[in-house]
């Protein structure tokens, strides 16, 4: 069944499902349906009385989102995001629970919020998946539809809806594959939505993947558009090389990977690298890396905006 077919039935789901009913769905959030683990919760095959798949986001207890109506509220409005490139919102649930844990050597009764959200399912997996297939290695065309997929989707977030939203949190893992290869964003557990002349807010609650951060966001907190564009350019620089980001605590915006990229990744060793490439594939996989090194410059106003990355990748900008 095509992506449009199949949205078009699983939009018949409630934007509100109660927690028995995807716990019935995912076999009671058991192992075997475990599809991804992260930092912000996590992910399981759902599926439904009609056979349909989908997948069920747990969030995590230590997630930084507001639980009750405003997070019914604003995953609402994250279910209107509606993109080829963009991992659907089918639904979501908000439920408070009665939870016993453990306090200064004595157990207590607290109340907790359960908080899940239902996406569409992508069966070809994360792109982390694609990127540690050695057998994809050669593969050009389709590492350059999904460099220009991720691009076009954050287009969206950025410059098409009616204000942008920033991701905040861009990596591997949150990139998923549908059968065509079309990448799809996911998880939009950090996501912020700016007013029209709002563009950077600042937060004490600085979370997201190691080696996919933005320096001003690591250190000061401080949020706008520019943070994605930042976790873009790493992102483009693995997609192209194939180089593994090896980041850790001591270099979570994984300057040391970038910084090794730029010193070997000359004309001469993407040649060597390429040698199958025809011209025009050779230029694209250059272009690439010119804009993943802009995307990555410590000072967020030289970085380019979404706009002029997308003109670039479609040859509408010499650059």
């Amino acid at each position: 069944m095509d992506t449009s077919a199949t949205r078009g039935l699983l939009s018949t789901l409630p934007l509100e499902l109660p927690l028995e009913f995807l716990k019935e769905i995912t076999n009671a959030f058991s192992d075997e349906r475990k599809i991804s683990d992260g930092a912000f919760g996590t992910v399981y095959k759902g599926v439904l009385q009609d056979g349909q798949v989908i997948a069920v986001k747990k969030l995590a207890q230590n997630t930084a989102v507001p639980a009750g109506k405003q997070f019914l509220k604003e995953a609402t409005n994250l279910m209107v995001v509606d993109h080829e490139n963009i991992l659907k919102i089918l639904s979501c649930c908000s439920e408070a629970k009665k939870k016993v844990v453990e306090h200064k050597g004595k157990y207590i009764l607290v109340d907790t919020d359960e908080c899940v959200l239902c996406y569409e399912y992508a069966p070809k997996g994360s792109l982390r998946g694609y990127l540690s297939d050695d057998a994809n290695r050669s593969d050009w065309d389709t590492s350059f539809k999904i460099i220009k997929g991720i691009c076009q989707g954050l287009h969206f977030l950025h410059q098409e809806m009616g204000a942008p939203i920033v991701h905040l949190d861009l990596h591997p893992a949150n990139i998923l594959l549908d059968d065509n290869m079309v990448p799809k964003i996911a998880d939009f557990g950090l996501s912020r939505f700016f007013g029209n002349e709002q563009t950077r807010i600042n937060t004490i609650n600085v979370v997201g993947a190691k080696g996919y951060m933005a320096p001003e966001y690591l250190y000061s907190g401080e949020i706008s558009p520019q943070c994605d564009i930042y976790s873009l350019g790493v992102l483009i620089l693995e997609i192209t090389t194939r180089e593994k980001n090896c980041s850790n605590d001591k270099d979570m915006a994984a300057r040391n990977f970038i910084i090794d990229i730029r010193e070997t990744w000359d004309d001469g060793h993407i040649a060597s690298k390429y040698s199958s490439l025809d011209a025009d594939r050779l230029q694209q996989l250059k272009a690439c890396i010119e804009i993943a090194f802009r995307c990555v410059d410590v000072a967020q106003k030289s970085r380019p905006p979404i706009v002029e990355v997308v003109d670039r990748l479609y040859g509408r900008r010499a650059g």
